[in-house]
C-alpha cells in the first residue's frame, strides 16, 4: 500500500461517472493523487455482455473497451480531483494517440488501470494511460478528455 491508497467502491464511482451497466468499466479505485494519478481495477468475468459476440469460441475483451475503461479511470481522476461532478457537466473522450495493444484480456483477468495526468487546461486534459494484467502491459495510450456542460 502506498501513502495514496484509497478504497473507492463502485457506489462512489457512480457518483463521479454517469456510466451504468453494462458500460461502467471501473469496479474500484485503489490509489489516487488529486490532479496527478489514479489506479483503478476492472474484474473481467465471462458474464460481460460483449463476450457473447467477441468471440464465442475464444472470449477476448475488445481493445476499444480497454481504452474506454482507461478513459473512465481518467474521468474519475479529473472529477474526484475537483471534489464532485456537477449535474450538468460531462467528460467526453476526445482523443487518443500512440495506442498499443500488447496482451489479450480474457475472462478471469483483473485489469489494473494506471492513469497519469500530463496536462490540463481550459477543460481539456491529456493523460498517459496503461492497462496491465498480472504485471504485463495489455494496452497503453495517451488519451484526452474534455469537460462540457450539457
Amino acid at each position: 500500500m502506498t501513502e495514496h491508497a484509497v478504497n473507492v467502491d463502485v457506489r462512489e464511482i457512480m457518483k463521479y461517472l454517469p456510466h451504468r451497466y453494462p458500460f461502467l468499466l471501473v469496479d474500484r479505485v485503489v490509489e489516487f493523487e488529486a490532479n496527478k494519478r489514479v489506479k483503478a481495477l476492472k474484474n473481467v468475468t465471462i458474464n460481460e455482455p460483449f463476450f457473447v459476440g467477441h468471440f464465442e469460441q475464444y472470449p477476448v475483451m475488445p481493445g476499444v473497451l480497454i481504452i474506454e475503461a482507461l478513459a473512465q479511470a481518467a474521468g474519475i481522476l479529473s472529477i474526484k480531483s475537483q471534489g464532485e461532478r456537477a449535474e450538468n457537466e460531462l467528460y467526453f473522450f476526445v482523443g487518443i494517440d500512440n495506442a498499443r495493444f500488447k496482451r489479450q484480456v480474457v475472462p478471469g483477468d483483473q485489469l489494473v488501470m494506471e492513469v497519469e495526468e500530463i496536462t490540463s487546461k481550459r477543460g481539456i486534459a491529456k493523460y498517459k494511460a496503461r492497462a496491465l494484467v498480472d504485471g504485463q502491459v495489455a494496452c497503453e495510450a495517451e488519451i484526452m478528455c474534455a469537460k462540457r456542460e450539457v
